[in-house]
């Protein structure tokens, strides 16, 4: 088994092992899939852009040609020196290109081939987890510890720290694919620019506008009490590949938007002018369910549902073989309270 355990990867990316030069990295997490790629294609060559050095292949090429790869992989360097062929897989069965260059390795090239989320019989997988030439790296969705010490590198950078209940909220509003998590914080670190401590209303601010459009169908029939569309919804939120943690998240969002335009309505204002005014406005065609939404929620309830949906983030990071099921009877039980209008 030539699985890289989780624990050691950042290791082998830094200083790939050059007796394992075909490296696999896939898994859900396609934010932290594309960035895991890019760091061993840097430790692989010395100029990424230079197309004698590094050759680009899509799966798709390669099912058509699959000679096509053992042909680039033991390509001579015009220059001398290290090259790499970076594969994108995509959906695409390559294992018929990769079979012949595992029984040839190669010497003087690393094979980097970029895939989805790939099940155990996967034959693209199951190839380089069996060969000794061949390192496996899985992609899993960032623990609470992973997103922290993302979170810390890139406030260190920024030379800023974070309020306690900033980093807690923060914390909450990430997950699911890591490129996605390291951009929002980035972003917030931008947002914070010339200041010391990033406060709890910065996040709020910042990172919880982030868009959740593909996910607007299973969060709108939640928090609208709609119960018997938040199974379908949940589905199709799945089958577009948004993993659990990303629905929590973007749940999240959405409760802390509803709790910002109940406060505006209590005040006295419009629901519809609340809906058109809010920063991004609601678009039309989910304003029926976001005014059933702010029409069966308080503040003190939507704050407790904000609450509820934090922990099951964080138990979701805790037990990663659940997420899923957390995820959609936390959504169902919100479903349930805002139909009943209860606490």
């Amino acid at each position: 088994m030539t699985t890289v355990k989780s624990s050691e990867i950042d290791r082998f990316i830094a200083k790939p092992d050059p007796d394992r030069p075909i490296v696999l990295v896939f898994g859900p997490d396609a934010g932290l899939v594309r960035e895991r790629v890019e760091a061993l294609v840097r430790a692989s060559v010395d100029d990424p852009n230079d197309p004698f050095v590094l050759a680009r292949i899509e799966g798709e090429e390669l099912s058509a040609n699959p000679v096509r790869l053992l042909e680039e992989v033991h390509t001579i360097p015009l220059f001398g020196g290290c090259r790499a062929v970076l594969v994108k897989a995509g959906s695409r069965n390559i294992a018929a290109a990769l079979e012949p260059v595992l029984a040839s390795p190669p010497s003087d090239c690393r094979v980097i081939i970029e895939a989805g989320d790939l099940g155990r019989s996967s034959p693209l997988r199951t190839l380089c987890e069996k060969a000794k030439v061949a390192a496996a790296l899985p992609c899993y969705a960032d623990s609470e510890r992973e997103l922290a010490r993302l979170i810390d590198e890139e406030m260190r950078a920024a030379n800023l720290t974070l309020a306690p209940d900033a980093r807690s909220a923060l914390l909450a509003l990430l997950g699911g694919d890591r490129m996605a998590s390291r951009n929002e914080v980035r972003k917030l670190a931008l947002y914070a620019q010339g200041r010391k401590t990033v406060a709890l209303a910065d996040v709020m601010a910042v990172v919880s506008d982030a868009s959740a459009m593909a996910l607007d169908g299973v969060i709108d029939a939640a928090f609208a009490g709609k119960t018997g569309e938040v199974d379908i919804e949940f589905g199709k939120a799945r089958a577009s590949s948004a993993s659990p943690a990303a629905i929590i998240s973007a749940a999240i969002r959405q409760v802390a938007n509803l709790h910002k335009m109940k406060l505006a309505v209590e005040a006295g204002e419009g629901i519809e002018f609340v809906m058109k005014r809010g920063a991004p406005p609601v678009h039309f065609s989910r304003e029926a369910a976001v005014g059933a939404a702010l029409r069966a929620w308080t503040p003190a309830r939507l704050l407790r549902a904000m609450a509820e949906l934090a922990a099951a983030s964080l138990d979701m990071r805790r037990n990663a073989a659940l997420a899923e099921a957390i995820a959609q009877r936390t959504l169902l039980s919100l479903a349930v309270r805002a139909r009943r209008k209860e606490s």
